[in-house]
């Protein structure tokens, strides 16, 4: 059964996903509807960036994505399909799908590009149209004109070398918890052999913790999380509001012999 998911910063208390959703159904009332989440902050890009990163993988090949995040964009924004990692999205050309991968892409059309019409819902009139058509089996091409590129924005990546590792929040969950963007895989290499402190908001530690209860109520722990990265947080508690810290806030490792 063909998937197409659904993610966008239109909240649940007006009418607007489910619109999208019946244009998608209207179109093929067979596929298979699944929502990412609806609870992304306002235009704010790097939030979908970040969940759409997170889960798309998990998808099968093939899957369609319909992204709904600042869909209004900027005046040139184009209306674009593309498909990459064999997964295929639709939605704005406002940097968002930019920031999902790492890798090129496979192809990318501009969506509305022939015969185009005026709407003030583009999600439910462009978006969940060529979604629904992707989704039944419809060539991408067929879609709209192709284009070269698309636009892809510039993370924040860490700085890494054998003294330390230098990163950053890259998300404040509903939890409270720090996501960082300090990938698993640097820290064992750099850390083979070595002692470590780990320092964020005058706090540090020492340890990193294999689950989040080992921690002890109100205490703080540290973990790699199920993406690879490095998670901070208070066990039963709020990390963010108790620690201080917040989006873009500094996690430094410093490793000695």
């Amino acid at each position: 059964m063909a998937i197409v998911t659904l993610l966008t910063d239109s909240g649940e208390t007006d009418h607007y996903v489910a619109a999208m959703k019946a244009k998608v159904l209207s179109v093929n009332p067979g596929l298979t509807l699944v929502d990412i989440s609806h609870q992304i902050a306002a235009c704010d890009i790097a939030h979908g960036a970040f969940v759409l990163k997170a889960v798309f993988r998990d998808f099968p090949a093939g899957t369609v994505h319909l992204v709904a995040v600042d869909s209004a964009g900027a005046k040139d924004d184009a209306y674009i399909a593309l498909q990459l990692e064999d997964h295929f999205f639709v939605g704005v050309d406002n940097g968002l799908l930019g920031l999902i991968s790492e890798k090129n892409h496979q192809q990318v059309v501009q969506l509305n590009s022939v015969n185009p019409i005026r709407t003030t819902f583009p999600e439910r009139d462009i978006f969940a149209a060529a979604a629904a058509k992707l989704a039944s089996g419809v060539s991408i091409t067929t879609l709209g004109k192709p284009m070269a590129t698309f636009k892809r924005m510039t993370d924040r990546f860490v700085k890494a070398n054998k003294r330390l590792i230098a990163g950053n929040v890259i998300r404040v969950d509903g939890y409270g918890n720090l996501i960082t963007n300090i990938p698993k895989d640097a820290f064992e290499i750099l850390s083979a052999g070595k002692t470590f402190t780990i320092q964020f908001g005058g706090e540090k530690f020492r340890r990193i913790h294999k689950n989040y209860f080992e921690a002890d109520p109100g205490d703080c722990f540290l973990i790699f999380n199920s993406l690879g990265l490095m998670e901070i947080g208070m066990y039963k508690g709020n990390a963010s509001e108790l620690l201080g810290l917040k989006h873009d806030s500094p996690v430094n490792i410093t490793f000695e012999e």
